[in-house]
């Protein structure tokens, strides 16, 4: 079994597994997730790559740092743990919040970034409307922290899967329940802030991947495709919601082989 690693970084303990030798591949969970996200990938990946998977601020057992974790203190999180373990460059692969890290990442340390996959995440930053729905995010767990976080996570699910995947979903939530209050609240405030990095699609120097579901209740699908056009990023679409790491489990990780084999 791999065991937990710890840094501390701007007197933050930031927790991360380090497995397997080779290219370097970080693995940086979601909103309301922790590396137990990637608990069906790093056992497969690992026979050919070194996988490194961090909790993020305030998730996992990963310490929250301030009130407002922007996706540039999460990247300053990544680098601080890739410093001591003395990486130079990695390929990085976000699902939805880590995706927003993996950018944030690629903008302050271009030359430690050997690809980047997106799965369920934009370059986008968020709309007026998002805003306003990570502002309504904050005042409803500050009143209902468990009802908050359960909702939010069968929210991520299509609308099929809530019956087909009943275990799976009860075990995110369960995960997700060990989020504590003050990290939700920053990660919110972090997102609701992000920079616009469209940019990096259609400028970045190494092979790029996004990954999006179909009926992904949180990106909609159609405004997603517009930012990769007349750009190198490779699409892959699967016909279900925001959780293709367990929603799509076993193409998702066919699908970063083939990704990963591109990579020199």
């Amino acid at each position: 079994m791999p065991h937990w690693k710890t840094i501390v970084h701007k007197n933050t303990i930031i927790s991360y597994q380090d497995q397997g030798k080779g290219t370097v591949v970080i693995l940086l969970h979601g909103f309301l997730e922790n590396s137990h996200m990637w608990d069906a990938f790093v056992p497969e990946l690992s026979k050919k790559y070194r996988v490194i998977t961090i909790d993020l601020l305030g998730h996992g057992k990963t310490e929250p740092m301030g009130y407002v974790q922007t996706m540039e203190d999460n990247a300053d999180a990544v680098y601080a743990v890739l410093s001591s373990l003395r990486i130079r460059r990695a390929v990085l692969a976000g699902h939805s919040m880590g995706g927003y890290v993996a950018l944030a990442f690629a903008e302050l340390y271009p030359d430690a970034v050997k690809g980047i996959a997106l799965i369920n995440s934009t370059s986008l930053a968020d709309s007026d409307e998002r805003k306003a729905n990570r502002d309504r995010a904050i005042k409803a767990v500050k009143q209902d922290y468990s009802c908050f976080v359960r909702l939010s996570v069968a929210n991520l699910f299509s609308e099929e899967n809530h019956e087909k995947l009943t275990q799976e979903i009860e075990s995110v939530k369960q995960q997700a329940l060990k989020t504590p209050l003050q990290g939700i609240v920053a990660s919110l405030e972090g997102m609701k802030i992000r920079k616009d990095r469209e940019v990096l699609l259609h400028f970045a120097p190494y092979p790029m991947l996004l990954v999006l579901g179909k009926k992904d209740p949180v990106l909609n699908y159609a405004d997603q495709l517009n930012q990769i056009e007349n750009t190198n990023v490779q699409l892959i679409t699967f016909p279900d919601g925001h959780m293709s790491p367990i929603e799509n489990e076993s193409a998702l990780l066919k699908a970063l082989m083939l990704f990963l084999k591109e990579i020199r």
